[in-house]
């Protein structure tokens, strides 16, 4: 198992109760199995919502607001971080925004990998009504986009080496499932929509122009509407929201600025909510290695007022954040 020392482990680690699972590829032709290394994953842990403290509860919103933006608004996820040696190492919130580590990896042989992306397909909440990530995406060097979940990862089609980013905001489409948005070499933006199975529609061309961003991020709602939205960094390093309209085949808004000096930043990602407030949060690492939160503030011009880091350096070791 690799090590990956200098990351922000403070604190006791998070137990995941479930075994890990040895997963035999699926693929559509016995040429596509026989050409991948085999990744496998153990079933992505729940991110420990009973855990999170009374600073945490207070931002929460309430039950009855709760009940009614659940599944629009922002799931709270685990954070993962991708080694080019194939190891998938996640962390769990544990309140206020703060994560630690899970004990052990999550997944394992995904070399070549790229893209990856966590996804909640099936939109159901647990018992207490919270929603995640039930698995992730990911692209492999052949250009296979492959799913892992709690079972044997997936492989759902080939010609994804088109798209030099490939993300899931969430739901996008209005449906109740996670969807899919995936940039080609022209900078033209498309749309697949969830079938609730990690299957995936034919897709929809959303627009050009895209190549003007550097990074890409979003996972749910940022501006409190209850619609998935999605974060863009230009060259500059001003930061653009596109609000989502929940319209599958127009699902942005126009671009508003919410911020500038990003540069500072070499990966931005966001993986949902870590803090508790049903708010989708933006995650950066700076260039010396340090991990940044800025909380979800609901609103707009100004989404993410504030930061505060939750990792203190080591995070540059991770070729993949999501």
């Amino acid at each position: 198992m690799a090590n990956s020392s200098g990351l922000n482990r403070s604190g006791l680690l998070s137990r995941v109760a479930v075994a890990a699972i040895t997963a035999a590829l699926v693929g559509t032709s016995t040429v596509a199995v026989a050409a991948e290394p085999g990744p496998a994953t153990k079933a992505p842990a729940a991110p420990q919502s009973n855990r999170v403290s009374a600073a945490a509860q207070s931002e929460r919103v309430s039950a009855a607001a709760a009940s009614a933006t659940a599944a629009s608004g922002a799931a709270l996820n685990n954070l993962y971080g991708w080694h080019t040696n194939g190891d998938v190492i996640g962390y769990t919130p544990v309140g206020g925004g703060a994560i630690q580590r899970i004990a052990g990896t999550q997944g394992w042989n995904w070399v070549g990998y790229k893209n990856f992306t966590q996804a909640d397909t099936d939109a159901r909440p647990d018992a207490d009504g919270w929603y995640h990530a039930d698995g992730w995406y990911a692209v492999s060097r052949t250009g296979r986009l492959h799913f892992a979940s709690d079972g044997p990862v997936r492989d759902l089609g080939g010609g994804w080496n088109a798209y030099n980013k490939v993300l899931s905001a969430g739901n996008t489409g209005g449906g109740a499932p996670d969807d899919i948005l995936a940039r080609d070499s022209a900078g033209v933006l498309w749309h697949y929509l969830g079938n609730g199975n990690a299957s995936l529609t034919q897709r929809y061309r959303v627009g050009g122009g895209w190549n003007a961003y550097t990074q890409i991020a979003g996972k749910g709602d940022v501006t409190g509407d209850g619609r998935a939205d999605i974060i863009a960094r230009d060259r500059s390093g001003v930061l653009w929201l596109y609000k989502g309209t929940g319209n599958y085949r127009s699902p942005l808004t126009g671009k508003t600025r919410i911020g500038g000096g990003f540069n500072a930043y070499n990966y931005l990602f966001s993986p949902g909510d870590l803090n508790g407030d049903r708010r989708a949060d933006l995650v950066a690492r700076d260039g010396a290695g340090a991990l940044w939160l800025f909380k979800g503030a609901g609103t707009t011009p100004n989404p993410f007022p504030t930061r505060m880091k939750i990792g203190t350096s080591g995070w540059n070791g991770f070729g993949a954040l999501f």
